[in-house]
């Protein structure tokens, strides 16, 4: 066999080897440990959104919380409730660990510094009257 072949052949087996050996450690090491942190970015985000709603249940309750507790009503979502005052009504979106408004929930906040806030009464016909 000439040398040069067989050198070539030597090399290629060498970066086969390389590469098969790369693929194995991948699968052993690498892949189990993306997957692993993957759940804890997932538990994370779970945690603190469990957080967060617990948060919202107490907030009206803290100290720092600037307005009556006992005039807020919990609605939860989008928005989490509604504070009354004796001369106005806030629509409060409490958040937590810099968490920040959806969008849904910025556009709730443009219709209402808009303006485009309004009273219904919705009248239920229970069948006995006409």
């Amino acid at each position: 066999m000439d040398p040069m072949m067989a050198l070539w052949i030597f090399v290629i087996g060498i970066l086969i080897g390389f590469l098969a050996g790369v693929a194995v450690i991948y699968r052993r090491g690498v892949k189990p440990w993306k997957k692993e942190a993957q759940e804890a970015r997932h538990r994370k985000r779970s945690l603190s959104t469990t957080y967060g709603k617990i948060t919202e249940q107490f907030a009206p309750f803290m100290d720092q919380y600037p307005y009556a507790a006992k005039h807020f009503r919990f609605i939860g979502s989008p928005i989490d409730g509604i504070q009354f005052t004796g001369d106005a009504i806030y629509l409060v979106e409490i958040k937590s660990a810099g968490s920040q408004l959806t969008a849904r929930q910025r556009r709730i906040r443009q219709l209402v510094e808009d303006g485009h806030v309004f009273w219904y009464t919705f009248e239920v016909n229970d069948g006995r009257q006409p």
